[in-house]
């Protein structure tokens, strides 16, 4: 099977869109605003929060409507305003309005994307298109930060915020490029196993829950987050400290490409490897690594080690990113619930980043950047022991079959 062209496309330009401008925009309002980083953290959790309220309806709608690529379009255009308004208002109102629209309108972003892709490729094709989705998406964010990084340093530290409303207008695009007809909306749920519930309805969430490995994967992923989510942010001020708001957004690009270029491998190396080793294995490395992180940004200060040290953070996200939506697919698969889950699941993911900020900025306020860092490198390592003890592997021998001879 050929890939979807317009999915890579949408992935390429969602690159610098869904995660929104968290690390800039700390950036801008401690150098150009002058906020604390108290103040920053809410900022930055505010976002974070409407993701969290919204994860679950936003879910629950995509199972439902069979206008997924309409909804795609009008969230990615709430984004590319919602980040101008911030320039054009210019004041304490408009940063945190904008960011609950961007944190509202990401909640179906990346649902809406999985749920495409499943509802065109089918479970049988999912992983591969998935991986190559991801491969795009990490070059978008590369280039994206390569961009960035030249406004910053040429124009002004301003210009990554008219670069992330570009993308949103390349990722609509691209949208426009999608055959509606092609996507099969009972398959982009994770269809129903009729043999299993015994009639055609979805599965309830609260039935879904009665699985054990989602209940243990859902604890693991909030962790995860918990863990991964300030360390970008803490280390984006923690290099504008020393320099200036462009070179600090200069900085930060670069620890973005550096992380991005790492996911491009990743994404490519996890499309091959994830139906033949199963989804445990590369999921441990993955939270393996963050503890890693932490620990290293706590010793060092240059901002050349730190961009090296952010380099890791393409192994940890460059797997989470496709592992996460392939045990959440094994999972719920005949469920008819695969968008809720992802949904509740994603509202886990946004309380633990919003967690994340809120905590480790705090503790930088009292304390220093080299203790936040200690802080989530121990969250990580709790989340790494919960996941090598009580979940289990996923992927089923009949997939692995599948895979096998789709090989030969």
């Amino acid at each position: 099977m050929q890939l979807n062209r317009p999915l890579l496309g949408v992935n390429f330009f969602a690159g610098d869109v869904v995660g929104g401008i968290g690390p800039y925009l700390a950036i801008y309002l401690l150098t150009l605003q002058h906020w604390s980083p108290g103040a920053i953290g809410v900022a930055l959790a505010a976002g974070s929060l409407a993701t969290v309220a919204m994860q679950a309806p936003a879910g629950a709608i995509i199972d439902t409507v069979t206008w997924k690529r309409t909804l795609l379009i009008g969230c990615a255009l709430a984004i590319a305003v919602s980040t101008l308004s911030i320039l054009a208002f210019n004041d304490t109102a408009a940063v945190y309005v904008a960011q609950i629209l961007i944190g509202s309108a990401s909640a179906f972003l990346g649902p809406l994307m999985a749920a495409l892709t499943l509802g065109i490729v089918g479970h049988a094709h999912f992983t591969r298109q998935m991986s190559s989705n991801q491969a795009w998406n990490h070059a978008g964010n590369m280039i994206a930060a390569a961009l960035a990084l030249i406004l910053a340093l040429t124009w002004s530290a301003l210009g990554v915020f008219w670069l992330v409303a570009a993308m949103a207008f390349g990722m609509i695009i691209c949208a426009l490029m999608i055959d509606r007809h092609s996507i099969d909306h009972d398959l982009a749920r994770g269809g129903i196993d009729e043999e299993v519930s015994g009639d055609a309805k979805p599965e309830s969430i609260l039935s879904l829950f009665e699985d054990r490995r989602l209940v243990v994967f859902a604890a693991c992923i909030f962790l995860f987050h918990f863990a991964n989510a300030a360390m970008l942010p803490l280390v984006s001020q923690k290099l504008s400290a020393q320099s200036d708001a462009e070179h600090g957004i200069a900085f930060t690009a670069a620890c973005v490409i550096a992380a991005q270029l790492v996911m491009i491998v990743m994404a490519l190396f996890c499309g091959k490897k994830a139906d033949v080793w199963g989804r445990k294995p590369l999921f441990l490395i993955a939270f393996l690594v963050l503890p890693i992180r932490g620990l290293l940004f706590s010793q060092f200060d240059s901002a050349y080690a730190l961009v090296a040290v952010q380099a890791l953070d393409g192994v940890a996200n460059g797997i989470f990113a496709i592992l996460f939506l392939l045990i959440l697919a094994d999972i719920t698969n005949g469920s008819g619930r695969f968008n809720l889950a992802q949904g509740v699941l994603a509202m886990l993911v946004g309380i633990g980043a919003s967690l994340s900020n809120i905590a480790a900025e705090y503790v930088v306020q009292f304390t220093s950047y080299s203790v936040a860092f200690g802080f989530l490198a121990g969250i990580a390592v709790i989340g790494l022991i919960l996941f090598n003890f009580f979940m289990e592997e996923t992927l089923e021998q009949t997939q692995v079959e599948v895979a096998e001879a789709q090989k030969s």
